[in-house]
């Protein structure tokens, strides 16, 4: 069990899915998490779910913590750290889980001696099965890198990327989800459509996806040698397959990605 003090400054979706995990995992007591929203009636849900602390305003969180998540919306996140910045503990951990914000961008208006990560995150956390990357400044040291890997573990999976590859954290993990229940929903529709009724299709198409994910985790095998398996000679699998090229569905979930990809670059340059 981590034995730090760590803050919240936003009590919105994201920052509720982080500290449902922590107090599931049990790996920081609830006493030990602090939290602030300016909405006092989202304060008091956490602090009614979780067990959590709640404060009155941000500063009062800001020289309380060792460890702080910037939890608030992107475009906000620059002008909330900069007015905490003097209130922080001198050895505090700033973790920022806004798209878009840089390190740079973080250095800026919390110091250049500021000990800052940049954790990128999705919704699947909601039901620990996050992917998390983490992008930490030079400042941080290794013990303090393995203590947030081992928080983002504790409700899914979180690897240390360099920030070079944050645009395909994105485009592979932040809006993946999305990109996977249209193909549930998809595959559902036809299921319906070959009369089956749409709660069963829903459970049938989830289930087999989160099933085969299982695979490739668990056997590490390349997705096509998967494939493959079940692709027998003149079956109904090939014959799907062959209609999913014929439609191009590599290509576009291969451009679909780019654009994500290239539309994270452009939020981070509204953002400098």
């Amino acid at each position: 069990m981590l034995q730090k003090e760590v803050g919240f400054i936003g009590g919105g979706n994201m920052a509720n899915a982080i500290i449902g995990g922590l107090v599931k995992s049990s790996y920081i007591a609830p006493k030990n998490i602090w939290v602030f929203d300016h909405k006092p009636e989202i304060n008091q849900l956490l602090v009614d779910k979780y067990g959590v602390n709640a404060v009155n305003n941000a500063n009062a969180l800001a020289c309380k913590v060792d460890i702080l998540f910037g939890t608030v919306k992107p475009n906000v996140i620059l002008k909330v750290l900069k007015d905490l910045a003097h209130q922080l503990k001198k050895d505090v951990l700033v973790v920022s889980i806004a798209a878009g914000i840089t390190l740079d961008s973080l250095t800026t208006v919390l110091g250049h001696n500021r000990k800052i990560m940049r954790v990128m995150t999705n919704i699947a956390v909601l039901v620990n099965e996050g992917m998390s990357s983490l992008t930490p400044n030079a400042l941080v040291k290794q013990p303090e890198i393995d203590q947030i890997v081992a928080m983002f573990e504790s409700f899914g999976k979180a690897a240390v990327v360099n920030e070079s590859l944050i645009h395909s954290v994105v485009g592979v993990s932040g809006s993946a989800p999305a990109y996977v229940f249209i193909l549930i929903e998809a595959m559902a529709d036809a299921a319906v459509l070959g009369g089956m009724p749409r709660a069963q299709a829903y459970q049938f198409a989830a289930q087999s996806v989160k099933g085969s994910a299982q695979m490739i985790l668990e056997t590490c095998k390349h997705p096509g040698e998967l494939k493959d398996i079940i692709c027998s000679p003149g079956g109904t699998t090939i014959e799907a397959v062959k209609v999913l090229e014929e439609k191009c569905f590599r290509g576009a979930v291969i451009e679909a990605m780019m654009q994500c990809m290239a539309k994270s670059e452009a939020i981070v340059k509204m953002h400098r």
